[in-house]
């Protein structure tokens, strides 16, 4: 396996679990249905740590842009590869969101409400204010960001991009699974806690190509500016940290 495909497959298996497991809480008809926000987040914790456990021995499992970014940022990843990562991460998240509206294709008819349905896809906010918005992202992000430098550790080097597993697989599935478990917890109730704009656009295109309902195109610059934003603000505190 490619590392390519490592990215697509991780980000794949990321996406599947965790919007399968927004469409068992929001969708009518599902056994999960109205089972709450620690269901959520805990689901989108465990989506993270499958992907991480299937990308991480070939690709790092940066599983999204703003980890490839921000390490490209502190120069512990090869900028030549930056492109065929995010591309890769996009494709990945396409399809799994595909998959979760395959395995709940029924209950997406059955279920009239089109908010909902798009949640189970992309995110959105509790509060529609753009800079309030923007800012959500931006910490959340940020977080991410800045604990995943300090927990792959400052004194990891690259070869190439052949070598290139300085991601979110080599600090080990479980912490990671529990940052994002934590920033969900703490910081996501505002936005959805997207802090990965692959997560959000991918799935956003899926909807509008099967759903054809509101997309909601006129928020989904935030979760791509608002992360891009965040990651360069930690990799610009930890190289001057370090």
């Amino acid at each position: 396996m490619t590392p390519f495909i490592a990215e697509i497959i991780g980000t794949m298996l990321m996406i599947l679990l965790g919007n399968g497991v927004v469409a068992n809480v929001v969708l009518k008809g599902t056994k999960g249905n109205n089972s709450g926000w620690i269901v959520i987040t805990s689901g989108w914790a465990f989506g993270v740590f499958i992907g991480v456990v299937v990308a991480g021995p070939i690709s790092g499992a940066h599983l999204n842009p703003i980890v490839t970014l921000g390490l490209a940022l502190i120069g512990k990843f090869a900028w030549s590869e930056v492109v065929t990562y995010v591309i890769a991460q996009i494709i990945g998240a396409m399809l799994g969101a595909f998959l979760v509206w395959l395995s709940h294709k029924d209950h997406f008819s059955f279920t009239d409400d089109e908010g909902g349905k798009l949640a189970c896809f992309s995110t959105g906010p509790a509060i529609r204010n753009y800079s309030s918005n923007l800012i959500s992202e931006i910490i959340g992000t940020f977080v991410l960001i800045f604990v995943i430098f300090y927990l792959s550790g400052p004194d990891l080097s690259i070869a190439g991009a052949a070598d290139a597993k300085i991601g979110l697989g080599s600090i080990g599935a479980l912490p990671v699974a529990i940052l994002v478990w934590a920033i969900g917890l703490s910081l996501g109730g505002t936005t959805g806690y997207a802090i990965n704009p692959a997560r959000d656009l991918g799935p956003r295109i899926v909807h509008s190509l099967l759903l054809k309902g509101n997309s909601d195109w006129n928020y989904a610059w935030i979760p791509i500016v608002g992360p891009v934003i965040g990651s360069s603000l930690a990799a610009l505190v930890y190289v001057l940290l370090s």
